[in-house]
């Protein structure tokens, strides 16, 4: 299996987790356990590849699975399904209350 379908799995996977651990963490942004993880999956593609851009984890593993990359990996697809889902819980209380 191609390595880089394999990273994109681990973003998507740690994206859901993280985007649910910050739903149950303030219940604020909440948006469901289901929307919870739609977000956190985008969040954390979008957060994962920012993260592998910046840090040039490309070119500096080879495009191999060794454990650093698989931690940059999780790190980047959890923060940023995190940092996604509080966006977007975020506008909806703002929406829900301007409504």
């Amino acid at each position: 299996m191609d390595p880089a379908l394999i990273k994109l799995v681990i973003e998507l996977i740690s994206g859901a987790v993280g985007g649910n651990l910050a739903g149950a963490a303030s219940k604020n942004i909440d948006l469901g356990t289901l929307w919870n993880s739609v977000a956190g999956i985008v969040g954390g593609g979008i957060g994962g590849q920012i993260l592998s851009a910046v840090l040039g984890a490309g070119a500096a593993s080879g495009g191999g699975l060794d454990i650093g990359s698989i931690i940059q990996q999780v790190a980047g697809g959890g923060v940023g399904g995190a940092v996604l889902l509080a966006i977007v819980g975020i506008i909806k209380n703002a929406m829900a209350k301007s409504a």
